[in-house]
């Protein structure tokens, strides 16, 4: 017990956490302030489940019947017949050469067209139904946008939505929390979480560890911006993050459902949000406020240098998916049709494509 409490004294050190001359006691409760209660991160893990559960009722019960309306696929393909030799290698991950596949062919006794179309049908079988795919963006599309809409409508009579300014004045003993931002702060929490859960069963896409990076980056980030008080910065990052992204789900909507000019409408719309929001704002506004604004406005702590590094790490990533983002559409222009996914793809129909013209699909 001595351990832990000792443990948890230097985790908490008041020199780490929090600005100069400010101590834990000064965060209690008062009639004119309501603080961050680190207690309240323990919040979004059950809600987190309760989500899960709800998108699976809505993907079951709401979604998949629309999607099959619109003439969406569900049959899954058919599956090969047992054969532990090719099972296992297919499970090797590798691609085959040719000269891997002659020597299947040949401890088989099968002709190498059997073989190939061996291999070909049971890398089908693994892939998810078009349905399925509709579905989980849907589910995407639907939380992104009511997120969006509750964030604006939480920040239009916040100061510092309109002056950013206002995130630093007053900070940290100075700035009340109100239900509606602890609520927004909560909801996308453990909205997060749950993406951290789904992400190993979801479709699994060619930028799989950034999205696990991504998400990771953003539930610390949250972490340590409630625990610090710098709720207001990261209301911003969150409304900022949450509006391109109902757009790129709505394409991947259109297209599962074969509206191909919807998709391209829908694409050219998140691609120009993107980078308005992700290249644009995004570092412009709330990095150069973090970096610039807040160290001349309140004394900066090692804290504080781990929040602006993990929002730094996220525009990194931003960046990756801008260049993947712009590469998809100068190949689609030129093809003539916005067909390829962005910023994500299954890695079999990625290792089906080669060189710089690789699909983007999902």
């Amino acid at each position: 017990m001595d351990l832990f409490n000792t443990l948890s004294a230097k985790f908490w050190d008041r020199d780490i956490w929090l600005p100069p001359n400010v101590t834990w006691a000064d965060f209690k409760p008062n009639d004119k302030y309501v603080y961050c209660d680190h207690r309240h991160l323990l919040y979004p893990f059950p809600m987190a489940l309760g989500m899960l559960f709800l998108r699976f009722a809505f993907e079951k019960f709401w979604l998949a019947p629309i999607g099959i309306s619109l003439g969406i696929k569900h049959k899954r393909a058919k599956k090969a017949p047992p054969n532990d030799i090719l099972e296992k290698a297919h499970q090797s991950k590798e691609k085959l050469k040719h000269k891997q596949i002659i020597g299947l062919a040949k401890q088989l006794d099968w002709p190498e067209r059997k073989v190939e179309r061996w291999l070909r049908v049971r890398r089908t079988q693994d892939k998810p139904t078009t349905l399925v795919k509709f579905c989980e963006n849907s589910w995407r599309c639907t939380y992104y946008a009511l997120s969006f809409t509750f964030g604006l409508y939480v920040l239009w009579d916040k100061p510092w939505l309109w002056d950013i300014k206002q995130c630093w004045v007053g900070y940290p003993l100075e700035q009340s929390l109100t239900n509606d931002v602890w609520w927004y702060y909560m909801i996308s929490m453990a909205f997060y979480y749950s993406l951290c859960i789904s992400q190993f069963f979801d479709v699994k896409r060619k930028d799989f560890w950034q999205m696990f990076i991504h998400h990771i980056a953003t539930v610390t980030l949250m972490s340590l911006s409630w625990v610090c008080n710098l709720y207001r910065a990261g209301t911003l990052v969150l409304v900022v993050h949450d509006c391109a992204d109902i757009f790129l789900d709505a394409a991947k909507m259109a297209k599962y459902a074969s509206l191909q000019k919807i998709c391209d409408i829908l694409l050219g719309v998140f691609t120009v949000l993107w980078i308005v929001t992700r290249i644009g704002i995004y570092p412009f506004w709330i990095i150069y406020s973090t970096s610039v604004t807040a160290p001349a406005m309140v004394a900066v702590f090692p804290a504080y240098y781990i929040f602006n590094s993990l929002l730094i790490l996220l525009l990194v990533l931003h960046v990756i998916w801008t260049y993947l983002i712009l590469r998809v559409v100068y190949n689609s222009i030129l093809m003539g049709q916005m067909d390829k996914d962005i910023r994500s793809s299954s890695s079999e129909e990625l290792s089906e494509s080669s060189g710089g013209s690789q699909s983007l699909k999902d």
